[in-house]
C-alpha cells in the first residue's frame, strides 16, 4: 500500500511538472530557438539570402525635379526571407518565381516637399492618368464615361464651380461611376493675374460647391490653362491642395481628327505622364482607342491619387 502510494504521488508530480505553464513555456522556447538555428543552416535558406539582394529595389525619395518641379516617391523592394522559404521549403529548391516581396517606403514623401505643382507621376511607375477638365462640354460626357466604364478605366475630373453649380447632377454622376474629382477654380480665370485673396475664394468656393453636390472633398487643383505662380501654389496648398499641371496634352479644344490626338498622345506618353482632355468630340471619338493602346504598352490608368501614391506595381 505504500509503495503504490508513493508511485501515485511521484506520478502526480510528474504530471504536475509536465503541466506546469513556466515549463510548458521554456520547452516552447527552446523548441523555437531550435527552428530558426535548423532552418538558417538550410542550405535553401543561405541560398535565398545570397540572391536576395540581386532582386532588391531601393525605394525612391520625393524630390523636387529642375524640369518637372514636384515628383513622388517610389516604394522599393525587398525579399522577404521566411515567407520566400516557405514557398520553396517543400521541394528544396531555389525558385525566383516564389520569392516573395515586401515594399518599403521612401524617407521622403510628396507631402513633406515645399509647395510645387506636379506636372507627372515617378518616372518608374507603368501607370498613367487622364486629367480631365469639365467647364463645358455636356453633350460629351456620358459618352466619355460610358467608354472608361466599359474599359474599368478611372479618371480624374477637374470641375469647375460654375458648371457645379449649373450642373449638379452631372457631377454627382461623375463621382458615382467611381472617378476622383478636383478644382479646377469657380469661374475659370487667369489664376496667375489674381491675387491671394482672390485666388482664395476662387478655390474655396469651388471645393465648397463640389463637396455640397457630389460628398466628395477635393485635394487636387488644377488651374486653367495651366496659368499659376507661386503664390498660386502656395494658396492651394493652405487648402491642403496640390497644384496638378500635365505631361501630355491632347489639344482637343483644337478639334483634332481622332487619329491625330491619338498620335500626338501615344508618341509622347511614359511611366508617369498625365494626360490632359476635356469633353469634347474629338476626346469622346478617340477615347476608346486611347485606352487601348495604353494598355497595349503594358501601362496601367488610375486616378491622380493613384499615380502619386508611393504603392509599387509589381508586374
Amino acid at each position: 500500500m505504500k509503495k503504490a502510494w508513493i508511485f501515485l504521488s511521484l506520478g502526480l508530480a510528474a504530471w504536475i511538472l509536465v503541466n506546469n505553464p513556466i515549463v510548458n513555456k521554456y520547452v516552447s522556447s527552446i523548441k523555437q530557438s531550435a527552428l530558426p538555428a535548423a532552418k538558417e543552416s538550410d542550405p535553401l535558406y543561405q541560398s535565398i539570402i545570397k540572391h536576395a539582394s540581386t532582386y532588391e529595389i531601393p525605394p525612391s525619395d520625393a524630390k523636387i525635379d529642375r524640369v518637372w518641379k514636384a515628383i513622388p516617391g517610389y516604394n522599393g523592394l525587398e525579399v522577404d526571407l521566411e515567407a520566400s522559404y516557405k514557398n520553396m521549403k517543400k521541394k528544396q529548391v531555389f525558385d525566383e518565381k516564389k520569392l516573395v516581396f515586401i515594399q518599403t517606403k521612401p524617407k521622403v514623401h510628396l507631402d513633406q516637399l515645399p509647395p510645387s505643382p506636379i506636372y507627372k507621376g515617378h518616372p518608374e511607375k507603368p501607370m498613367v492618368s487622364f486629367i480631365i477638365n469639365v467647364a463645358w462640354g455636356n453633350e460629351y460626357l456620358s459618352e466619355m464615361l460610358a467608354t472608361l466604364k466599359r474599359h474599368h478605366v478611372t479618371a480624374s475630373f477637374f470641375l469647375e464651380g460654375n458648371w457645379v453649380k449649373e450642373n449638379p447632377d452631372l457631377a454627382k454622376m461623375i463621382v458615382s461611376a467611381g472617378h476622383e474629382v478636383g478644382n479646377h477654380s469657380y469661374s475659370h480665370p487667369d489664376m496667375k493675374r489674381l491675387t491671394a485673396p482672390m485666388a482664395r475664394e476662387q478655390i474655396k468656393k469651388t471645393n465648397e460647391i463640389i463637396e455640397a453636390a457630389t460628398g466628395a472633398k477635393c485635394v487636387w487643383f488644377a488651374p486653367p490653362s495651366g496659368s499659376y505662380r507661386d503664390e498660386t501654389i502656395k494658396v492651394a496648398h493652405e487648402f491642403n491642395m496640390k497644384t496638378v499641371m500635365w505631361t501630355v496634352d491632347t489639344v482637343d479644344w483644337k478639334k483634332p481628327s481622332p487619329e491625330a490626338l491619338i498620335n500626338r498622345v501615344m508618341s509622347k506618353i511614359d511611366n508617369g505622364s498625365m494626360v490632359l482632355m476635356h469633353p469634347t468630340a474629338s476626346t469622346a471619338n478617340s477615347l476608346e482607342q486611347l485606352i487601348t493602346l495604353i494598355k497595349q504598352r503594358n501601362l496601367k490608368i488610375g486616378t491622380v491619387s493613384d499615380l502619386m501614391n508611393e504603392e509599387r506595381i509589381i508586374k
